[in-house]
């Protein structure tokens, strides 16, 4: 009897054990991949230096983001070859989600001024929202004789080659917006570009360079200290902030807008309900109060939030308008 009992234990106690011990285990192995999706940090990555207007934006954002997608977003900073080497790396990622690019005004003109690229930018990245934009702004020390664009197209024109102009770089929208005034009017300026804002400001507050184009985040703290005089403004209307100073087609160009703006975009085949969540949260984040005031006062943005339909239109205009001036000027990145 006793040898009948332990031999049914032998055969039931045991294998009862091991099969509830394998099930578990099969169970904790399932569960891994599920509880590090949970966990995982989602990048957006800002193919830019830390500090400019691209890494702010991405930085205002990313505690709302990281409330309403219940995950850790982390912002990466991935810069060179004028945005081409973080969007590469945004290109390669998976589809799944977890990597987002937040890009500047720079991209629509990669295709035409690195047309060696190994990526497509419409083909390889899906729109997700076009953040909003701040116009361009043509600055000059206040004690310069021109006082509007009007007058520092006609000293331009007085003195071919002898009035000079600082941008943030070679390619950039800013020094294609010069170029294109310079076509329209029939003038030619030196260019001196800069490898950085803050360098071109420098520069025209000391008079080392007669006029400088930059976002109004840039110029408008300087124009506000008095150590710099804005001619004109590009967007489409005045800003609140430099509402004395007339827009480009104001003074006379018609057409000529020129605006410094961010967008979101996604690897290719991201599910389209993912982009729709990632879009939700994104408006919801940058309409929180004070992220609302700090893009307008701080980057002086003119939100958009636009869908993802909207910045593949607002993205195709780009591209044409700004790769075409890079184009018929034979213009290369530095």
């Amino acid at each position: 009897m006793t040898h009948r009992l332990n031999h049914r234990a032998g055969r039931s106690g045991p294998p009862r054990l091991g099969r509830r011990l394998a099930l578990g285990l099969a169970g904790a192995a399932l569960a891994a991949p599920a509880l590090r999706a949970q966990s995982a940090a989602i990048r957006i990555i800002v193919p830019f230096a830390p500090g400019g207007s691209t890494d702010a934006v991405a930085r205002l954002a990313a505690p709302g983001l990281t409330q309403r997608l219940g995950h850790p977003v982390i912002v990466e900073n991935r810069s060179g070859a004028a945005g081409a080497i973080g969007t590469e790396a945004v290109v390669k990622a998976a589809p799944d989600g977890q990597t987002w690019l937040l890009t500047f005004d720079s991209h629509a003109v990669l295709p035409a001024l690195l047309p060696n690229l190994a990526f497509n930018i419409t083909r390889d990245l899906d729109p997700v929202m076009l953040i909003g934009g701040a116009p361009y702004v043509l600055a000059t020390r206040p004690d310069r004789p021109f006082r509007s664009l009007s007058e520092f197209v006609a000293a331009a024109k007085a003195q071919p080659d002898a009035i000079s102009y600082g941008s943030t770089g070679n390619g950039t929208i800013g020094h294609l917006t010069m170029v294109l005034l310079q076509s329209r009017t029939g003038t030619r300026m030196a260019h001196l570009p800069y490898r950085g804002g803050g360098l071109a400001v420098n520069d025209t507050v000391a008079g080392h360079v007669d006029a400088m184009i930059g976002s109004a985040a840039l110029v408008a703290p300087h124009i506000a200290g008095g150590t710099l005089r804005a001619l004109a403004q590009f967007g489409p209307t005045r800003l609140p902030a430099l509402a004395p100073v007339e827009t480009a087609e104001e003074a006379g160009f018609p057409g000529l807008q020129a605006e410094a703006w961010w967008g979101v975009f996604a690897p290719s085949g991201t599910p389209t309900s993912g982009i729709d969540r990632m879009n939700a949260a994104l408006r919801e984040s940058l309409t929180e109060e004070r992220v609302r005031r700090q893009m307008e006062e701080t980057q002086q943005a003119r939100l958009v939030l636009s869908d993802p339909a909207g910045l593949r239109t607002f993205l195709d205009r780009q591209i044409e308008v700004w790769g075409g001036v890079v184009r018929s000027n034979a213009i290369r990145a530095d």
